[in-house]
């Protein structure tokens, strides 16, 4: 498929299911359109469509409607909620491909990546479909002759869900899917950049049977959205994924109402390889870690740590290999790096590469003529602490490298930053695994392997990468309180 194909002529042209591609938010069942605002295509810069820009008054109008709908929903069984998270599961299989070019035209990323996603995120509706049927409360002994201690699982409430555009599939899935296994309602703000994939998926949602009102969808710009989703004492819970800064805010503005929350927010990842490291091993994964959605992610590796014995080898094979990358428009056959999702991503991108070129850095890979919307893969060899690229997040697909002599040395420049979402390192030295993994500070480690991401494994941080965890066993109890229920007169 061409990128005029794909783009240029309406989306629903090029959908098996056009009804999918919604230019509207849904409160309480009802699909509200307006054109308040314009949503881009990454890939060339012009309009892709037009959303409602969501009101303050409609935003207490979603969280009424989750708050009702809750009534009910929060009574069905287990196994009723887990089935209609199956069947919702199921339609997003059945229309893999339609939600995937959804993705690609707003977010940018390559299609086959796409689908990837569209397979993560649908995981979690299986993963937590399976975990509702285990929601289970336990019996304490009482110290008191006569009486019985029930500790209950109960839903925390309505929740305020605020996603990201890099993944605006799985994030959503990742944060919903347990929230109604729990017995929760939600109201959904995706990211103004990237509404339609959020809006796809709840037309599969009514078509599984999920109830009006279970889930909402407002979108538009965050500001008015948000600040009335934090200051409504009817939303209990917020989960957010998205910058340190904005996740501090929020925190703040949840305040007043002691809302629980979720933030999973931004990292600086370190991506270490001693030595003794199979050489291809480490390439392939740090291939995967960086330049995954062309590096636009949380857990992507940001400093990339490479001990001296293997520093020059590794090098040569992941410069090699970077400047084999196919950047192209999603859509295109064999397209790996897409379009960075606006302007002032590609500007970020480019000051950090200027930066570290200015204190010396080398670039490693070939210089490339791309079109403005895209961002040129590269390798930068010596990195330093002082550049700017070490401490914030580039968020792109630039490579740098850090040369380290000793383990303490590395030890030291993984764990000197705030953040501490995602850790990577690779080693053959079983007792340097334990030894080293355990001293990184991190919510995710990587021990040979660039892939920390499954809907069976705990995701979050520590430091200022954020609070709680989703997946897992641990991505449910997020969204439970523990009632203590004292039976007396036994």
């Amino acid at each position: 498929m061409t990128l005029h194909s794909a783009f240029a002529a309406d989306i629903r042209d090029s959908l098996s299911d056009p009804d999918l591609f919604r230019e509207a938010a849904l409160i309480d069942g009802a699909w509200i359109a307006r054109a308040d605002m314009e949503v881009s295509n990454p890939a060339t810069g012009g309009a892709l469509g037009h959303m409602p820009d969501c009101t303050a008054d409609e935003t207490t109008q979603a969280i009424a409607a989750a708050e009702a709908a809750m009534v009910e929903w929060k009574k069905k069984t287990h196994a009723e909620r887990a089935d209609l998270l199956m069947a919702w599961y199921q339609l997003m299989l059945d229309h893999a491909d339609d939600l995937a070019l959804i993705l690609t035209a707003e977010q940018g990323k390559p299609l086959a990546e796409a689908k990837g996603e569209i397979l993560y995120g649908a995981s979690f509706m299986r993963w937590f479909a399976e975990e509702a049927r285990r929601i289970n409360g336990h019996i304490i002994p009482s110290p008191v002759p006569g009486k019985k201690i029930f500790a209950m699982k109960e839903p925390v409430g309505v929740c305020a869900i605020i996603t990201p555009w890099n993944f605006p599939n799985a994030m959503i899935t990742r944060k919903v899917a347990p929230g109604l296994a729990a017995g929760c309602t939600m109201v959904i703000k995706p990211s103004d950049f990237t509404p339609y994939s959020a809006l796809a998926l709840c037309v599969l949602a009514e078509r599984a049977g999920i109830p009006k009102g279970v889930l909402n969808v407002l979108t538009g710009r965050p500001e008015e959205i948000g600040a009335t989703l934090t200051a409504s004492p009817v939303v209990r819970k917020l989960s957010f994924t998205g910058s340190t800064r904005v996740g501090a805010l929020l925190a703040e503005q949840c305040a007043p109402t002691l809302k629980k929350m979720s933030l999973e927010l931004g990292g600086n990842a370190p991506f270490i390889v001693f030595d003794d490291a199979d050489l291809d091993a480490a390439v392939e994964g740090a291939m995967a870690s960086k330049f995954r959605n062309g590096g636009q992610t949380c857990v992507c590796a940001n400093r990339i740590l490479v001990q001296s014995g293997i520093h020059d080898a590794f090098v040569a094979v992941l410069a090699a290999r970077v400047d084999a990358l196919k950047v192209a428009a999603g859509t295109e056959a064999g397209a790996e790096i897409g379009p960075m999702i606006n302007a002032a991503a590609l500007e970020k991108i480019s000051a950090h590469v200027e930066d570290a070129l200015a204190r010396g850095a080398t670039r490693a890979t070939a210089s490339r003529d791309l079109p403005e919307q895209f961002a040129d893969p590269m390798v930068l060899t010596g990195a330093t602490p002082e550049m700017r690229l070490a401490s914030e997040e580039t968020f792109g697909p630039v490579a740098p490298i850090f040369r380290f002599e000793t383990e303490e040395e590395a030890l030291a420049i993984a764990n000197g930053t705030p953040f501490g979402l995602a850790a990577y390192f690779y080693t053959t030295d079983m007792a340097r695994a334990f030894r080293f993994g355990e001293a990184l500070e991190a919510g995710l480690v990587g021990l040979n392997t660039g892939a920390v991401s499954h809907a069976e494994a705990p995701f979050g941080g520590v430091k200022s990468s954020g609070l709680g965890r989703e997946g897992a066993q641990e991505g449910i109890e997020e969204y439970l309180e523990t009632k203590a229920f004292h039976f007396a007169g036994l």
